[in-house]
């Protein structure tokens, strides 16, 4: 059920012709649905979302179809995979402070405009700190999503090499297309690049990159936003937090977050008599994506099995399995 709030800023922001809020509301609402276990209605308030804003388009009104994502070519194949996204910011559970740092970066962005004709730049270089699984890769495909841009993956595997000079050429090649088209460039995995210069086991040409991304970062003026994320921010070099906008920190959900994470990868999917702060308990310490698997696995199961529901035993033994597989992960020897 809508919240008076809710109704009261879907009627404000129609009345305003603010289709952007709008539909960020709408999609509020559709996500509350899906937390209360309403799959369905979700499902089809989400469809109706998406049919408004395809019909809202200036592009489809006028009778022509939308441009097509412009697929890196040459050498950009093998450093970028490009794709359009459909995330949004009310299907990822994060904590007041991270979320309301997104909701700034997404009204910046869309009025980059408005910000830019006083002389300032909207924020667009962003760090996002924190452990594996927390949430930024999807912060990435999010962002997307609500701007409607493409997400383009820089892939370090194909970036980084072995020879003098050739990784830091690739990385000019990046820049250069984050300068002519605009979308969300994504770099995972960032301590692959900015390692702290003073590292004992860091090499000569490490350092080199490390410096060309400095200066190509410091000089970058597109509309652009560059998202880098790491794991082991304690491995980056000092300099680089200062040529980011923002710095967002990632941390493990609580339980009342876990219970959120639970209850909405479950729309859709009945589950018999559920003790969520029992859940929430055996949950502690597992990260968004781990609690997104365990639950896939119990629904797997039940789907196998000809079941048409979860029992709160389905969801434990699933839970229990993830924290195994995360001790043996943490204890393991290194190879």
């Amino acid at each position: 059920m809508a919240s008076a709030d809710q109704l009261k800023a879907l009627l404000k922001s129609h009345i305003d012709g603010d289709n952007g809020h709008f539909y960020a509301v709408a999609m509020q609402l559709a996500a509350h649905e899906a937390k209360l276990g309403h799959g369905k209605l979700a499902e089809e308030l989400r469809s109706i979302i998406d049919a408004g804003k395809a019909q809202s388009s200036p592009l489809i009104s006028a009778g022509k179809r939308p441009t097509p994502i412009i697929q890196p070519r040459g050498e950009m194949t093998t450093l970028l995979d490009a794709s359009y996204q459909k995330a949004r910011l009310a299907e990822i559970v994060l904590d007041k402070t991270t979320e309301e740092h997104l909701q700034r970066i997404i009204k910046e962005q869309r009025n980059y405009a408005k910000i830019q004709a006083h002389g300032l730049s909207p924020r667009r270089k962003i760090l996002l700190v924190g452990p594996p699984g927390t949430g930024k890769t999807l912060t990435a495909s999010v962002l997307a999503g609500e701007l409607g841009i493409p997400l383009f993956v820089v892939r370090l595997d194909a970036l980084i090499t072995k020879f003098m000079g050739e990784t830091a050429a690739k990385l000019r090649q990046v820049f250069d297309t984050i300068a002519s088209m605009r979308g969300i460039y994504f770099f995972d995995e960032f301590d692959a690049i900015g390692a702290q210069r003073g590292f004992i086991n860091d090499v000569g040409e490490i350092r080199r990159v490390l410096n060309s991304f400095l200066q190509m970062l410091e000089r970058d003026e597109s509309n652009s936003v560059i998202i880098a994320a790491t794991n082991h921010p304690q491995a980056l070099d000092y300099a680089l937090f200062r040529r980011f906008d923002d710095v967002i920190e990632y941390g493990l959900p609580n339980p009342t977050q876990i219970i959120e994470v639970l209850k909405f990868k479950l729309s859709g999917f009945k589950i018999v008599r559920p003790v969520w702060t029992s859940l929430a308990e055996i949950a502690e310490g597992l990260s968004h994506a781990e609690l997104t698997r365990a639950v896939q696995d119990a629904i797997k199961d039940a789907v196998i099995h000809d079941r048409n529901n979860l029992t709160n035993m389905d969801l434990e033994k699933m839970l229990k399995e993830r924290q195994i597989m995360k001790q043996r992960k943490i204890f393991s020897p290194e190879i």
